[in-house]
């Protein structure tokens, strides 16, 4: 969600352990003597984040978590690109308004997510989804944009999705729902 500054992990556990279990995370990246590690630096019960991380590159990161309780020790590795894991949090301030005269038309205007560091640089795109009759359009750039040809006097539901530009990673939950109507004649 914070790329390229840092790369958030989580975990789950299945089935879950009925004794208290600790978490140690490390990474690394690079081959043979050229590696890179470190600590994977708790964030929550079950997360962690490491930063200093290398754009582009063709070598995977590899994360290990392993989990430790009385009866012992169990790890799990996994490798991945960090441009494969790409997933921004949801676009925010999702605004829905008329547009004065035009009564088959929505502005729809929203801010990219707050954790996501650099917009100017790594810029999103944004996926709209919209319902009176469902809908979806997009990828667009920009961060407005005018839904047009919508059911006059009727209440349209839309939400926004983000992902960056470059296609990389996957999209972003759906924002949080915003509404309204299209401008009516007095």
């Amino acid at each position: 969600i914070s790329y390229p500054q840092a790369v958030n992990c989580s975990w789950v556990l299945a089935p879950e352990p009925l004794l208290d279990t600790d978490f140690v995370a490390t990474y690394r990246h690079g081959v043979w003597g050229a590696t890179e590690a470190g600590e994977c630096v708790r964030t929550g019960p079950r997360s962690c984040s490491f930063g200093d991380v290398q754009m582009f590159s063709l070598t995977p990161y590899v994360v290990n978590v392993t989990a430790v309780n009385p009866l012992g020790a169990a790890s799990r590795v996994l490798p991945f690109l960090l441009e494969n894991i790409i997933k921004p949090d949801p676009p925010e301030d999702l605004r829905v308004s008329p547009i004065p005269g035009e009564t088959k038309k929505l502005l729809l205007e929203w801010s990219p997510p707050g954790s996501w560091p650099f917009p100017e640089y790594f810029p999103l795109k944004y996926h709209i989804r919209y319902a009176q009759e469902e809908g979806s359009i997009g990828p667009y750039e920009q961060t407005s944009y005018t839904l047009t040809g919508v059911q006059p006097g009727t209440l349209h539901h839309i939400q926004v999705a983000a992902k960056d530009l470059t296609d990389s990673g996957e999209f972003s939950a759906w924002s949080l729902p915003a509404s309204g109507t299209p401008w009516m004649e007095p």
